[in-house]
């Protein structure tokens, strides 16, 4: 069986929110560093070969052979790594299966996802890359992205997902989405008392009954801007001002504090996480208000991937059968093959653009309405 593990690179350690803004996330890694990126990204785009962008390869081909050719090519590399921020937990459900049923090795260094993204560009700096697939949130991909670290993929699997799973340079496609719902105590609140909207939250019955986790900026982002930007600013400083909206750090956290009832309704949680908590017997269930946000989580393939067959024969195995395994964990699959209520429903994308160029902006807003703390 495959052994996963963590790994902890001497970097020195920095706010998670600091790199989120574009320029922010450049000045997080060493000016020489950021030098020889771009001269080896210049040197890449002159030369496809020499940058592991393999000329006339199968990551454009669109013949009925496709998938046939791919397994052929990957079966000789034998191997592939992989650098994930996915949760340990969750990460044997798809390893697992795919070198079971291919038979080919993967390394999985799993890590937070700014760890995983600095690895990335110091890889690239040195010409000494490693990875093959990488699989973190989207803001995090479109920035490698941004770095000319990944390379485009054409694949028939991308017709199957929904609309906004994709983007259009093809170089990173949605695997999951984790959406921000409402949660709350069952035994503390009764279904019939639940908000219709984020208005009904003025009412002085959520006085202190309210939190929040403390990096959702993004997630308040794109909900006040579907609102019109000035009007749900104005909205969520109202309702923290009367109800006392608290600041938790940490998701599993919050979840928590909501199932032993010391936070009756958290604002800011993922559907997965409640719907695992619930399914154990936890008196916890989740709601949603208009917008409902959902973060995309995505996979793309390294621009220098030493086995790249390897990484797009997997790449197709997230989008597919992947897409079923990640249904059954409660993971809310971009495939539309694969039944889920919220991938059904009208859902707000959170914009990576918006987290990278704009993500200083959003802290400072969040931090404002919600007075959090560090």
């Amino acid at each position: 069986m495959q052994q996963y593990f963590n790994e902890h690179l001497p970097l020195k350690p920095r706010n998670a929110k600091t790199w989120r803004s574009g320029s922010l996330f450049l000045k997080a890694i060493a000016m020489t560093t950021l030098a020889a990126v771009s001269i080896s990204a210049m040197s890449q785009s002159a030369n496809p070969a020499a940058s592991g962008v393999i000329a006339n390869s199968l990551m454009q081909y669109d013949k009925p052979d496709r998938a046939e050719k791919i397994l052929e090519a990957a079966s000789k590399e034998g191997t592939l790594t992989l650098y994930t921020a996915f949760r340990p937990q969750d990460l044997p459900l798809i390893v697992g299966p795919f070198e079971a049923k291919y038979g080919i090795k993967v390394k999985a260094w799993r890590s937070g996802s700014n760890n995983v993204t600095q690895r990335v560009v110091r890889e690239a700096a040195g010409k000494k890359p490693e990875v093959d697939v990488i699989m973190m949130p989207a803001s995090e991909m479109e920035a490698v992205y941004r770095e000319k670290l990944l390379q485009p993929v054409t694949s028939p699997l991308i017709k199957d997902l929904i609309p906004s799973a994709t983007v259009p340079h093809k170089q990173w496609s949605t695997v999951f989405m984790n959406v921000t719902v409402h949660s709350y105590n069952t035994q503390l609140i009764k279904k019939e008392d639940l908000p219709k909207s984020y208005n009904d939250l003025l009412d002085p019955k959520w006085k202190g009954k309210l939190s929040v986790e403390a990096d959702d900026s993004d997630w308040l982002a794109e909900t006040v801007m579907k609102m019109g930007e000035e009007k749900g600013i104005a909205l969520f400083k109202e309702i923290a001002r009367k109800n006392a909206v608290s600041v938790r750090k940490g998701h599993t956290l919050l979840a928590n504090l909501v199932a032993s009832g010391e936070v009756p309704m958290a604002l800011t949680l993922y559907n997965y996480k409640i719907e695992q908590m619930k399914n154990s017997g936890a008196p916890v269930d989740w709601f949603s208000l208009d917008p409902t946000i959902a973060r995309p989580n995505a996979n793309g393939v390294a621009r220098s991937a030493p086995h790249p067959h390897a990484a797009l024969l997997f790449q197709d195995f997230e989008l597919s059968e992947g897409q079923v395994i990640l249904g059954k964990r409660d993971f809310i699959p971009t495939s539309t093959k694969v039944p889920s209520t919220l991938n059904k429903m009208p859902l707000t994308f959170a914009n990576p653009k918006t987290t990278l160029d704009d993500g200083h902006k959003w802290n400072k807003v969040y931090d404002e309405i919600f007075n959090r703390k560090g």
